[in-house]
């Protein structure tokens, strides 16, 4: 080998070709990328016995681990919650739940059965988002492994294949080959730039061939990986056809970068999720603070009065008043902008900074388990079609019926958007058979979500785009309090739409108090 590159090279070639995930994987193997994770509750001081009352304006994940941790160490906390339910985007419905969206109110018909159930909002926990597993055991949360990339599963595209789902591992596995071969000749003709030493080089060299499957000369010829047509068990195995580049290059490169690199970002480590529903998080709180928690409280004002914080709002056609000596607000930030308040002008502006994304799912309850017929127990199949994505339930094997994912758009713009709750079931039904010929017959009882249409949301994960300057100074601003006023929720966090980042915002803002209480205290 007469060229060989630098660690730093072979890192950006591996990230060209292969993903983050191979870059984490092959870094973490020759510990050029550490990594660690762990819980952030804040150490807070006992009140013992001293009086402090705080509302929390929200029951979303955030506004609820802030009511249990205050209430731990002494506060008196009192949480509104405009809805019939606590959670926000965390929501589960199961057979006779509400689905609350504006002009489509939907009554869910599943049978009542324990694992028909359906996670409209919040549907994964990865391995690393250490407060919300800590709280899982703290609160007796039974978890179980979630299922998200299964290789038995497919991937659909009318301009691939002639239109016929393949299976994942069919793409992936000759897609990987390919680029196996990329980083062979690559890894051979890069500049030399603190090279690697001979030893490291040749497990290198080792690491790709076994990354595509290469034979001695660094050629790619297809792979066992992919299964195999016939044999592979006494006999021995006859490999599927290899499928040629070019044919696979046909279909739409968004979707074959997810049929290769789905498990990226916060969906590369161990995924899991509450037994029988991701609400049962929720209702480990709610629990703890059963009667500390209004609901259908739907806040009207927040007035900061210097040395108290006055809050108004109406439950049940009447108007109350609670006064406290902090409040903690996980309204969505476009809501709270048109609730009455004296917050400080650049505070409120602040707040407008703060984009909301549109997000859709709908869910079938099919009347057979058909896709186990086929070997797919649990993950998603990619679709290059506006549903996206259809997830086989994992949970319930084997049993007659199951819940199935049968549409998850993100984002803007959504078609699904704008469609009538009939139409929205039709075109779920018609883009859904061009995966499964079955569907349609299987299929009953659906149920669409739109986030922006939810009632008392209005609106899925905060978006707060491109951080210039003047964002990130009305993120700063949010982070800090106004007076007696803390804002908290995944909207005040770098990395929004997960359960993780709102507790930690939570975790933050009481650690603050607590540096407050503390000065107050002589402490």
């Amino acid at each position: 080998m007469s060229k060989p590159v630098s660690r730093r090279e072979f890192l950006n070639l591996i990230a060209a070709t292969g993903g983050v995930a191979t870059v984490l994987g092959i870094g973490g193997a020759l510990g050029l990328i550490p990594a660690s994770t762990s819980a952030s509750v804040p150490n807070l001081m006992a009140l013992n016995g001293q009086r402090k009352r705080v509302v929390i304006l929200g029951g979303g994940i955030s506004g609820l681990t802030t009511a249990y941790e205050l209430g731990k160490a002494g506060y008196d906390c009192t949480v509104l919650e405009a809805s019939h339910r606590c959670g926000g985007r965390i929501m589960t419905v199961r057979h006779g739940d509400l689905i609350d969206e504006i002009g489509n109110p939907q009554i869910c018909k599943f049978d009542d059965e324990p694992h028909l159930y359906f996670n409209c909002g919040a549907a994964r926990i990865p391995s690393t988002h250490a407060n919300v597993l800590a709280y899982c055991k703290e609160l007796d949360v039974d978890l179980e492994m979630f299922i998200n990339e299964n290789k038995q599963a497919l991937v659909h595209d009318p301009d691939l294949n002639g239109g016929k789902p393949m299976r994942n591992i069919d793409i992936s596995t000759n897609l990987k080959g390919f680029m196996a071969e990329l980083m062979w000749k690559g890894y051979n003709n890069a500049e030399l730039d603190q090279p690697f030493t001979d030893d490291e080089a040749q497990k290198i060299m080792a690491l790709i061939r076994q990354f595509g499957d290469l034979d001695a000369n660094g050629e790619y010829h297809g792979s066992g990986r992919a299964g195999y047509v016939s044999g592979g068990y006494i006999d021995e195995g006859v490999h599927h056809e290899m499928i040629a580049v070019r044919d696979i290059l046909k279909g739409n490169v968004g979707l074959l970068r997810q049929t290769l690199l789905e498990n990226e970002g916060e969906t590369a480590p161990m995924l899991m999720q509450p037994v029988h529903g991701m609400d049962n998080i929720i209702k480990g709180f709610t629990r703890q603070l059963e009667d500390k928690i209004e609901y259908h409280a739907m806040v009207m004002g927040v007035y900061d009065r210097g040395d108290k914080v006055e809050i108004v709002y109406d439950q049940d056609g009447e108007r109350h008043q609670i006064e406290a000596d902090y409040v903690f607000n996980c309204i969505p930030s476009h809501l709270m902008v048109g609730i009455d308040n004296n917050l400080p002008e650049s505070y409120i502006t602040a707040m407008r900074q703060i984009g909301r994304g549109e997000a859709y799912k709908g869910a079938f309850q099919m009347k057979e388990r058909f896709w186990e017929k086929e070997s797919i127990y649990g993950g998603i199949t990619w679709t290059n079609q506006p549903i996206r994505q259809l997830w086989y339930p994992f949970h319930g094997l084997m049993k007659q019926k199951g819940v199935m994912l049968a549409a998850y758009d993100y984002g803007g713009g959504s078609e699904f958007m704008r469609m009538t709750h009939d139409e929205r079931i039709e075109a779920m039904l018609e883009q859904g058979e061009k995966v499964h010929p079955q569907y349609r017959e299987m299929a009953e009882h659906g149920i669409t979500i739109a986030w922006h249409r939810m009632n008392h949301m209005l609106g899925c994960s905060a978006r707060w785009g491109q951080m210039t300057p003047e964002k990130t100074d009305s993120y700063r601003m949010l982070q800090r309090p106004a007076g007696r006023h803390y804002f908290i929720g995944d909207q005040v966090s770098i990395h929004a739409a997960w359960m993780e980042s709102a507790i930690q915002s939570a975790h933050w803002a009481m650690a603050h108090l607590d540096e407050r209480v503390r000065a107050e205290a002589g402490a």
